[in-house]
This record gives C-alpha cells, sequence and structure tokens, in this order.
C-alpha cells in the first residue's frame, strides 16, 4: 500500500505543476506585438511591458519611453493597446512618478488615440473618439483603490481598446541633468468576469459666469438619477485658479447626504468617499462649485480659453454588472429652488497655504516669479487636456465636445427602440394628436383637438380661421397619461380652444401651448381654467412683434425662464420673449430658391431646447432638416439632414445624454424613404436607429417627446393615436431553469424578469428566491474558460488513478497477500510512470515530458487543445503577421523503464 501511496503523491505533484505552469493568459493574446520602447537605463522597472501572473491575471505596464522635456508644464501623452481581443478587468492601479518631476498624470480609455507615435504632445488630443478617465494621480495624492469585486471593463464588444496615458511636467528645472523620465501606471487585469463594473460619473457646469470682482459666486448641477442602483466609492473635484470648494451630495427626500468635499487646489486625484453612499432611482446628484472673482477685471466664463474656469465633480461607481453603465454625466441644475437648502459647508472655503499652491501647480522656489503668460499657459493646458479638447480658443468646439462626453454611456451601449406592446394605443379615444410633452413627473402630457379638425375649409387665403362658428373645443384638450398604462391622470383645457398645435411643459409644470386657429399661444397653470399669460392677438394673423400667424410650438428655458416660439405656417422666424411676455428679439426668414441657407425656415414647426448647451434645434419641416442655434443670440450653429427623412421633418426631441429624436413625414409617391422615427447622436449628427409602429403603421406623426430612460412617445394627428416605444438592448438572452420557472435576463435600461410558469403556478417568493439564487451563481462564477481548463486537466489524472487502482486490486487478488501485492503494484506502477522520469532514475523531469510533445515551444507559453473552440482554431490557422512562430520542437528524451 506504501508504494501505492507514492505513487499517488507523484501524481498530485504532477497535477499542481500542470495547473501553474501549462497556461497562462498570456496564451490567449494576440501574439502582443507593440512598438516597442527602448527604456533608458536610467528607468526603473522592467521593460517588458505584459506580465503574466496566474491562469486568468496579467499586469500591463503603461510607461513614458525615456522622455524628457524641454519646457514647464509639458504634456505628453502615449498609447498602449489592450494586448487581448477579449473582455477583460481592470482591478488595481500602481502608480510609478515622482512629485519632482511630474505634476499629475491621468489614464484614459478610448479606441482611438489622437496620434500612432510613440509619445506625443498633449495638445494634438488624447482620443480622437469618446475617452473615459481610469484613473488619475497628484503630488501627494491617495492611491485610487477599487473594491474587492469592482473591475473597469476594457476590450471584448464595448469596452475601450486603447489606454492613453497622460503626464504633466510642471517645471523642467528638475531635468537640468537631461534624465530620462519612463513615469506612468501598471495595470492589474483579470480575465475573470467581476460581478460589479466601475464607471465614472460627471457633473459639470457649462453655463456659469464670474463677474468681476465678485467675492463668492456659486455654479450648481443638479439631476434626477434614472437608472439602476449604483455605489460611489472614490470622487474628483476640478476647478481653475478661481475655485475655492468643490462638494457634491446626493439627495434623498429631502436629506442631503455628503459624497465629497475638496479644495481644487489640492493634488486633484480621486480620493475614497468617507462613507458609503449608494445611488438609487429618482435621487438627485448634486453638487456646488465655491468661486471667486477678485482679481479679475473681466466676466469670467465656463469654457475653453485661457481665461475661462471650470466647475468639475467626478464620481467614481460601481453597478451589477447586468445593469451596468461606464460613463454618465450631469450639465443642468433641474432645481436651483433645492440649493437654498444645501449644507452650509458646502459654501465655506477650503484654505490652502501658498506654498501647497505652488506645488500644486508645478512651481519651484526657483521659478516662482514666472510671469503671468506662463500661469495662463498652464490653465489653459490643465482645461484643454482634462476635457480632452482636440481644439482651442472655439467655444463651438468646447460646446460640441461636451455633448459628445455628455453622450458617451449612451452611445456605448447597443440598443434599439421598439414598440411597447403592452400600450393601449388604439384604446385611447382622441382627436387629431398635435402636441405632446412630458411634465416633471415624467408622466404623459397630449394637446389634442378633440371633435375639430384641420382640413381644406379651415382658413382663407390669408390664413384667417373660417370656422369660428364652431365655438371652442368643448372637450378637456389636454391630457395627463400615465406613461405605464395610460391611465387618466388629470384633464384640462375645455371651451379654450380652436386648433391646437404646440405643447411644452416648464420645469414648475405649467402648460405652454399653441393654437393655429387663434393666432395665440397660452400658458395655462395645471389647475387653472383661465390662461395666466396670452401671447398674440385671437384670431388675427400678423407679423410684428405683436402678432403670430399660426404659431407651432413653444419653448421655456429651464434656467432663464426665456420664451421661444416657432411662427410657423405662414411666418418664417423663432420670436424671443422674456419670462413676463416682452418681446425681446427674432431671427429666420422665409426659404429662398435653391438649396435653403441656414436661417432659412420653410415651416419651423417643432422646437427642442438643449438648455445645458445653450442651443435651441428647430424642426425645418418643409426643408426636412434640424437646424440648432444659440439661445443667447440666434446665431446659427449647425444642420442635421438625411436622406432618410424625405421630404418632411415633423418635429424634434432632446434627451439629456447627447441623443436626438425626430420623425419624419410620410413619403411623395414613387419614393422609397419610410416614414419613421429616428435616433440621433446629437454631436455628430448620425442617425444610429430608427423604429416604427409593429401593430399598425404611422399615418402622419406630428409630435414626439422622449425622457433620460428612453422612453419614446410619438403622437400621430390622423391616426388620432399616441405611440408608445422602449428601448430593447440587442444581446443574447441567457436563461435559468429551476422548479419550473424560466428566469430571462436582458440587458436593459431596467431590469427585465420574465417569469414563465410550467408545470402549476409558483409564489413570487419562489421567483425572487431563483432570480436570487441566479445572481449569486452568476457573481461567483470564474468563468467557463477556467472549468473548462481544471476539466481537462482533471480527466487524465482520474483516469490514471482508477488504472492505479484496478492494477492494485488485480495484483492484490492473484497474489493473495499484501506484502507481495505491494511489491508488485510498484514494479508496475514504475512502468506506468517510467515515460515521465528522467535519464536521472528516480525524478520527474516536467521539460523532458512536455519536449516530447508535438508543438512544445520553449519561447513561451503553451497552447491548450480545444478542438472545439472556434477562437483557438482561428489563432492557429490565421496567418496574422503578429503571429509569433514556434520554435521546432525539441528531440524526445529517453524514458526509462
Amino acid at each position: 500500500m506504501a508504494g501505492f501511496v507514492n505513487n499517488l503523491l507523484i501524481l498530485v505533484l504532477l497535477f499542481q505543476n500542470i495547473c501553474l505552469g501549462f497556461r497562462g493568459p498570456l496564451s490567449v493574446f494576440k501574439r502582443y506585438k507593440y512598438t516597442s520602447r527602448s527604456l533608458s537605463s536610467e528607468c526603473l522597472g522592467s521593460d517588458q511591458t505584459v506580465i503574466s501572473f496566474g491562469l486568468s491575471d496579467f499586469a500591463l505596464d503603461i510607461r513614458m519611453p525615456a522622455v524628457t522635456p524641454k519646457e514647464s508644464d509639458t504634456y505628453f501623452c502615449m498609447s498602449v493597446p489592450l494586448p487581448v481581443d477579449d473582455e477583460a478587468y481592470v482591478v488595481d492601479f500602481k502608480p510609478h512618478a515622482s512629485m519632482d518631476t511630474v505634476h499629475h498624470m491621468l489614464l484614459f480609455g478610448c479606441n482611438e488615440p489622437s496620434s500612432t507615435e510613440n509619445y506625443w504632445d498633449c495638445d494634438e488630443g488624447t482620443c480622437k473618439d469618446k475617452s473615459n478617465i481610469l484613473y488619475a494621480w497628484a503630488r501627494n495624492a491617495p492611491p485610487t483603490r477599487l473594491p474587492k469585486g469592482v473591475g473597469f471593463r476594457v476590450g471584448g464588444e464595448t469596452g475601450s481598446r486603447y489606454f492613453v496615458l497622460q503626464v504633466h511636467y510642471g517645471d523642467v528645472s528638475a531635468f537640468r541633468d537631461k534624465h530620462k523620465d519612463c513615469s506612468g501606471v501598471t495595470l492589474h487585469l483579470t480575465h475573470q468576469k467581476q460581478p460589479l463594473i466601475a464607471g465614472m460619473y460627471l457633473m459639470m457646469s457649462v453655463n456659469t459666469v464670474i463677474p468681476p470682482g465678485r467675492k463668492v459666486i456659486d455654479a450648481d448641477i443638479a439631476c434626477h438619477y434614472k437608472r439602476s442602483p449604483m455605489h460611489l466609492f472614490a470622487y474628483r473635484v476640478h476647478t481653475h485658479r478661481l475655485g475655492k470648494v468643490v462638494s457634491g451630495y446626493r439627495v434623498r427626500n429631502g436629506q442631503w447626504t455628503l459624497i465629497g468635499r475638496q479644495s481644487p487646489q489640492l493634488p486633484q486625484a480621486f480620493y475614497p468617499v468617507k462613507y458609503p453612499v449608494d445611488i438609487s432611482y429618482d435621487d438627485i446628484l448634486a453638487a456646488r462649485c465655491v468661486f471667486s472673482g477678485e482679481g479679475r477685471t473681466t466676466e469670467t466664463h465656463i469654457g475653453g480659453t485661457a481665461n475661462d474656469e471650470m466647475c468639475n465633480f467626478y464620481i467614481m461607481y460601481y453597478m451589477e454588472a447586468k445593469h451596468a453603465v461606464s460613463y454618465m454625466t450631469c450639465t443642468q441644475n433641474a432645481n436651483p429652488e433645492m440649493f437654498r437648502n444645501i449644507p452650509q459647508e458646502a459654501n465655506i472655503p477650503i484654505p490652502v497655504e501658498s506654498d501647497v499652491l505652488k506645488m500644486m501647480h508645478g512651481h519651484h522656489e526657483e521659478t516662482k516669479n514666472s510671469d503671468a503668460s506662463s500661469l495662463l499657459q498652464q490653465a489653459r493646458k490643465e482645461e484643454k487636456n482634462i476635457l480632452d479638447q482636440e481644439t482651442k480658443d472655439n467655444d463651438a468646439s468646447y460646446l460640441l465636445q461636451q455633448a459628445k462626453k455628455e453622450q458617451a454611456e449612451i452611445l456605448d451601449q447597443d440598443f434599439h427602440i421598439e414598440e411597447a406592446m403592452e400600450w393601449p394605443v388604439l384604446d385611447l379615444k382622441l382627436g387629431q394628436v398635435s402636441g405632446l410633452a412630458l411634465d416633471p413627473e415624467n408622466n404623459v402630457v397630449v394637446f389634442h383637438r378633440g371633435d375639430h379638425v384641420w382640413d381644406e375649409n379651415s382658413f382663407d387665403s390669408k390664413f384667417v380661421y373660417q370656422q369660428r362658428g364652431l365655438g371652442p373645443i368643448e372637450q378637456n384638450t389636454i391630457l395627463v397619461l400615465n406613461p405605464s398604462n395610460a391611465k387618466l391622470l388629470h384633464s384640462t383645457g375645455k371651451n379654450l380652444f380652436y386648433l391646437p398645435h404646440g405643447l411644452s411643459v416648464d420645469k414648475n409644470g405649467n402648460y405652454w401651448v399653441t393654437d393655429v386657429a387663434l393666432h395665440q399661444v397660452f400658458k395655462l397653470g395645471a389647475n387653472d381654467k383661465e390662461p395666466l399669460l396670452i401671447l398674440g392677438v385671437a384670431l388675427q394673423p400678423g407679423s410684428d412683434k405683436n402678432h403670430f400667424c399660426q404659431p407651432t410650438d413653444v419653448a421655456v428655458d429651464p434656467i432663464t425662464g426665456s420664451i421661444y416660439v416657432s411662427d410657423g405656417y405662414c411666418n418664417s422666424r423663432i420670436i424671443q420673449f422674456s419670462p413676463n411676455g416682452l418681446y425681446v428679439m427674432q431671427w429666420g426668414e422665409e426659404t429662398s430658391l435653391g438649396r435653403p441657407r441656414p436661417g432659412q425656415f420653410c415651416i419651423p414647426h417643432s422646437l427642442a431646447l438643449i438648455p445645458d448647451l445653450s442651443q435651441l434645434c428647430v424642426a425645418d419641416r418643409e426643408n426636412a432638416r434640424i437646424q440648432c442655434f444659440r439661445l443667447e443670440t440666434g446665431e446659427f450653429t449647425r444642420e442635421i439632414k438625411h436622406t432618410a427623412f424625405g421630404r418632411e421633418l415633423f418635429a424634434v426631441s432632446y434627451v439629456p445624454g447627447g441623443l436626438l429624436f425626430a420623425v419624419n413625414g410620410m413619403p411623395y409617391p414613387g419614393e422609397a424613404e419610410s416614414v419613421q422615427g429616428f435616433v440621433m447622436n446629437f454631436s455628430t449628427g448620425e442617425i444610429i436607429d430608427t423604429f416604427m409602429p409593429l401593430r399598425k403603421s404611422f399615418e402622419m406623426p406630428h409630435d414626439i417627446v422622449a425622457s433620460e430612460d428612453r422612453r419614446v412617445f410619438v403622437g400621430d394627428v390622423h391616426a388620432k393615436a399616441v405611440w408608445k416605444f422602449v428601448s430593447a438592448e440587442k444581446m443574447e438572452h441567457r436563461s435559468v431553469k429551476k422548479a419550473g420557472i424560466e428566469v430571462q435576463e436582458t440587458k436593459e435600461s431596467e431590469a427585465v424578469v420574465e417569469a414563465r410558469l410550467k408545470n402549476k403556478p409558483e409564489s413570487t417568493d419562489l421567483l425572487r428566491s431563483v432570480d436570487k439564487q441566479h445572481l449569486v451563481q452568476k457573481a461567483s462564477s470564474t468563468g467557463v474558460s477556467f472549468v473548462l481548463i481544471t476539466t481537462l486537466l482533471v480527466i487524465p489524472v482520474v483516469v490514471l488513478l482508477a488504472i492505479l487502482v484496478f492494477i492494485w486490486w488485480r495484483k492484490t487478488t492473484v497474489f493473495g497477500g499484501n506484502s507481495d501485492g505491494e511489491h508488485k503494484l510498484d514494479s508496475s506502477s514504475g512502468r506506468i510512470l517510467g515515460r515521465l522520469r528522467g535519464k536521472g532514475g528516480g525524478g520527474i523531469n516536467l521539460g523532458n515530458f512536455f519536449a516530447s510533445h508535438k508543438g512544445y515551444s520553449r519561447k513561451g507559453f503553451d497552447r491548450l487543445s480545444t478542438e472545439g473552440s472556434d477562437q483557438e482554431k482561428d489563432e492557429d490557422d490565421g496567418t496574422d503577421s503578429e503571429e509569433e512562430r514556434s520554435a521546432s520542437p525539441l528531440p524526445p528524451a529517453s524514458s526509462s523503464s
């Protein structure tokens, strides 16, 4: 029996060596062959960029390639591709930098770096596409630590494929000896799926103005959170020199909970959230930056020049993997009134000593007399690189860059808009639906014409309404519906209107409507029977400051209260009024012959406000395009036009997050363009999705409105219907079956759990139990690849053990004695294991054992033979120029018998 135990120990040792050395994560790498960086001998650390440890983990070393900056406040960037094609997770960061030479470092994730050079001046930008900040290091700042089980998702179909390192060298006097710098960061990555995914939430003011000499000015930001729960674990603040303190809070049921508070003049790295803070659906995220305009002689704005300021509050969070969003933004103030209750600490500046300020801005004692231009240059570069600006001193580029960043988390996700089949679209009893809006509670507000219709008999040639004898509409024309089930919540607007058209709802819940028959604009309180404000003269069309001609839509700026009216069917202009209805200005003109020019309209039919970017977009109906203008000046900024729009574009709606929604008109006979809805990237104007009903076709979609949770409503004036559409993620459904219940998951904006009872009804408690167990199983999974490897390694060991047991039983039966049986077993097992022994007799020579097998190479990790894996076959059969050639097999070693 002792011989059996000895042989069993040998097999255990063999199994252990196989597990530790047979396959590492680099064996699934795409034969990483990044441009080699010849590091100076002065640089510390290894020049091996990728380092493997364990079955699924590896380290990626990202270092500056031995650079020597020649000017103070130099920003250098360099990029490193992710060395794997499949999905991986960054779970830790280790900085390599000295405060004597480096002011700060930022690490971005993106898919297209701004340059392909070994390194470049960051004035060229960091990334050509959107970029996410993954890590920040600054002088004396604590390191960023991710909680256990949390990782930044990279690679795969949706994650970043490049890392871009940005290093700011504050004072080059440290390089008088002309040494080389290799500052950087080492990432710890793993292939094991992380149950919790890290992301970044950016709160940013875009319209703050700091008056000269003003001692205190506040910049407030607040947004309602409309996604799955997230947990906050780190924060970072950023302003320039006028910032005194930045504070961030969660507001829930009127209670303010501090996320983080810091002076922006201290090291601007990520600081840990002191106490755990979770964010749930409908919480409010709020932030305040306190500035001082003392010492300035002109107004200071948020923007991209040397004299501008910034107000940024970054939050690092994690979410359950199935709901994870990598990047979110908030650039508006959804509730200015609530800041009256902000904790007093948010208004108290944090004092910073002058020597710390000097260190923060990268100026040592010998450079303390640097002139003002150097300081302004540094401020410009700080702002430019944090926001990843690709152009400088260009306000239009700055605003568009904000839109790009704001939309990142939505455009990163692959979603599709589909009709909500549970919505009772055909059961609603409505007249011609002309306008739609969402109130502050996200209820759907419908403006319809009751028993009135607009037809060829409604107006004469001078646009005077001809059916006044019908009187006003006797039904309630404004209906408030539950957005989930269309249940009527409230109604108003009886005996007020003749031909309703446009509708919007302001931040206080007031209804703003237009009537094309009356040629007027109205403001109504939700519970008021009489209008609060009327613009225009009843039944009198006109083109002066006091008259409209069939006004189509109205929008109210939630920040300034300014009123914008699109006027209309027989005028071609946009008119701005003050909050109390006084004329301010107008712009626009009728379309001339040929291609319509910017600012020309042929029925400005619908308005969409983008308050966080101070823009107003107009659906220019008969020109089949969208035109956008600056709110303050009416200056044209851009046009969005696509062949798919056809001949008409009826309505447009904007959703914070960078998305535009629109609907077009029916095509002319013989034209191919469909009547449908569009989802567009606001920054680029690109169409990223289209949608249409399934149960019944659009007839004449007239208005559209969308919410931040991607619910879209379309009002059809001919079908007399309101359609509802929701986001359906494009991903594989996974099923878990237990106790006769099938639970299906799909990655949507909200969790969708569908239970199907197979045999008999089960309790909802059981469903919850199954769902919970599934989540636990998902979170604890170590990956299919690890299970496969372990199974393939265990099977041979089990077979060998079975053979040994059989031999021992056989010998015991034949010879009938333990002593002799043990002797024979030892001899037999020696023959079985002889092939594993080297020439030296008793030891196991694993090197010779593996060398005797075809395909073994000492140059790297060996590929596990998995004939059923498409990925492995593709790699073996491919002719990728980056594929390393295997060395010739070593000659087989002699085996002892």
